[in-house]
């Protein structure tokens, strides 16, 4: 498992930073890992669940 800073996070999932916080405060998008006093991170894993999750919905409603 990878801790993925937020260019990391952004780049995977598309999103900008405020779009990511934003998500992160609605619930929405998993919440980031304190590394240090400054600095957070996402689970790799999270992250790659998370776009799993979101392609399974957009291809379920594509079938609908």
């Amino acid at each position: 498992m990878r801790i993925l800073r937020l260019p990391e996070v952004s780049q995977a999932t598309g999103l900008s930073r405020s779009t990511i916080y934003r998500l992160v405060r609605s619930g929405t998008f998993p919440h980031s890992v304190a590394l240090t006093a400054r600095t957070i991170g996402w689970y790799s894993t999270d992250i790659d669940t998370w776009i799993s999750a979101r392609a399974a919905t957009s291809k379920d409603q594509a079938d609908d």
